[in-house]
């Protein structure tokens, strides 16, 4: 991916370093989201829960944190792919969906922090919290992605930070908002399959960041699709659940199986059209 020569976004948040306490602020539809990103990556979704009634607020304090060379241009590429997708976004959601882009923040943090949905854990992986329009992301899951999951390169990388704008997106649109609703008026499973709609969205955004971001400024390089591709695939529900237990449970999934994910980020790629990436209309995923 060619990414260095591109512009570095001022909307980045750094924590990293900083000292938080585990406390959730608040609970609710915050604290369900990163259970269920907990879940997702394989982490026991009660350790979010349980916490979810507490008060308590983040602690930060000046350390002597010094980042490796290896992290500060994890922190650079990070940077810049958010700052491709501020420019996707500010032309594109006006242009088809006639509304203003607002631009979130990235949070860079080490470990654990705070966010208005929760206590933000490393082992969870990236998200994106609705109530405060922030992504979080531990650098370290970089890593993780290329060791754990076998998803390397840096178009892997950019296609999971643009899932996570891409639910910025859908909260922008409304879409969050409406899928929230629906939590009180569905059962597990049902919502379960709502999930994976939203979240298999998220990954058409992806795709149609990717399309526009190519189309203007040719970042992409040969291989690039291909990496997203394989994280899509590597990060699929049932990939991960077959690693994690031996086993899959189809009614528990709410991201979609591999092939699901790998068929919307192709979509979405394909189209640039956010009107390809109607998920909730679809009669196949």
């Amino acid at each position: 991916m060619r990414w260095r020569t591109g512009r570095r976004s001022t909307n980045v948040e750094d924590r990293r370093g900083r000292r938080a306490s585990r406390g959730l602020v608040g609970g609710g539809i915050g604290t369900i989201l990163l259970a269920l990103v907990a879940m997702y990556f394989g982490v026991d979704p009660s350790l979010v829960l349980q916490s979810g009634g507490s008060s308590r607020t983040a602690r930060g304090g000046a350390t002597s944190y010094q980042p490796s060379a290896h992290e500060q241009e994890l922190a650079a590429f990070a940077s810049t792919v958010l700052a491709d997708t501020e420019d996707v976004w500010s032309k594109l959601l006006p242009e088809q969906a006639g509304k203003r882009y607002e631009k979130p923040r990235l949070v860079l943090y080490t470990g654990i922090t705070q966010s208005a949905c929760g206590t933000g854990q490393a082992a969870m992986g990236p998200f994106y919290c609705p109530g405060d329009h922030k992504v979080y992301l531990d650098l370290s899951f970089f890593d993780e992605l290329k060791r754990r999951h076998d998803a390397p390169g840096d178009f892997a990388q950019a296609y999971v930070l643009a899932h996570e704008v891409g639910h910025h997106v859908q909260n922008l649109l409304g879409i969050a908002d409406k899928v929230d609703r629906l939590r009180a008026r569905l059962g597990k499973t049902e919502f379960n399959q709502v999930s994976v709609r939203m979240e298999l969205q998220a990954d058409c955004l992806a795709g149609v960041w990717a399309n526009h971001a190519d189309r203007e400024r040719h970042i992409l390089e040969e291989g690039d699709i291909e990496e997203a591709l394989n994280a899509a695939t590597q990060i699929g529900d049932d990939r991960l659940q077959k690693q994690a237990r031996g086993y899959v449970v189809p009614e528990s999934f709410t991201h979609g199986t591999s092939k699901q994910r790998m068929r919307w980020f192709a979509t979405g790629m394909r189209s640039g059209e956010l009107s390809a990436c109607n998920t909730f209309k679809a009669a196949s995923l």
